[in-house]
């Protein structure tokens, strides 16, 4: 099949925007949009309307958190080199609390930008400068489907971009490219059936090499989950490499777990007993 590549009107106003918002102290007159591109921005839009109706529409727009089981695999050079038992407690927006091992002995909390670490020992605060796994997690999330379908999308200055069919992971899609104010971009990759993500794609530098890096989640095993679909299986891809996967048994949503689980002064390990 033939696919056709991404006009390259759209490319460069592309371009043409983010140079323009790029320049500060200056007044800049930003050129109307052509009928062509007003099209190709509708067109982008009603596609991340149907995908956001196919995740659960103001049901999945409205959770509040989740909590999600299962195991989790880590890779280097595409082999596994470890897995184990996950627990996730996520708190709309930008809360996390992930539990590892069997007995829940290790917990990683993210609160905003700062993150933590909990074990047996206590309780210590994380530099995101100094750990890269760190700043890696701090950054999939700023980049996450959720920020950008429920925040970005209702920011002004949003361009959006159809740019065709193209594959994902051998299977058909169409992509489509968000960029907000700050020039900060997410592709999108749908499926034309489901309209479901398949994939999602976004780049960002390294700041001790400054190479750029591409990361992408692929997302599988979709089910419906209080209304909402729910992908069961993720996995993440660095340049194209697997660096992790997460295969969740059990996924629950609006759950209100305590405040006590996200609390620095308050956050211990293992609070299975007390759900």
């Amino acid at each position: 099949m033939h696919l056709r590549k991404s006009h390259p009107i759209m490319r460069i106003l592309a371009l043409v925007c983010l140079c323009l918002t790029g320049l500060t102290g200056q007044q800049v007159a930003v050129p109307k949009p052509t009928p062509e591109a007003q099209t190709n921005q509708k067109k982008a839009r009603a596609v991340l309307d149907q995908l956001i109706q196919a995740l659960g529409g103001q049901a999945y727009l409205n959770v509040e958190d989740y909590f999600a089981e299962g195991r989790s695999g880590s890779f280097h050079n595409e082999t596994l080199v470890g897995e184990g038992l996950v627990y996730r407690y996520w708190k709309w927006p930008d809360i996390d609390r992930i539990e590892i091992t069997k007995e829940r002995d290790i917990v990683e909390l993210y609160i905003g930008d700062n993150a933590y670490e909990i074990t047996y020992r206590g309780i210590r605060a994380l530099d995101p400068a100094k750990d890269d796994k760190l700043r890696s997690a701090l950054l999939r999330r700023h980049y996450s489907l959720e920020v950008v379908l429920r925040k970005w999308l209702n920011e002004p200055g949003i361009l959006l971009l159809d740019e065709g069919p193209t594959l994902s992971e051998n299977r058909m899609a169409e992509k489509i490219t968000v960029i907000n104010a700050k020039n900060e971009s997410v592709t999108i990759l749908v499926a034309p059936d489901t309209h479901l993500p398949l994939e999602k794609r976004f780049s960002s530098r390294d700041p001790r090499y400054r190479d750029r890096d591409e990361e992408a989640t692929i997302y599988g095993n979709w089910r419906v989950e209080q209304g909402i679909n729910t992908p069961h299986i993720i996995l993440t891809k660095r340049n194209g490499e697997t660096i992790s996967q997460q295969i969740y048994l059990r996924v629950t949503y609006n759950n209100h777990p305590p405040a006590g689980l996200f609390d620095p002064a308050t956050a211990k390990i293992n609070p299975a007993k007390s759900k």
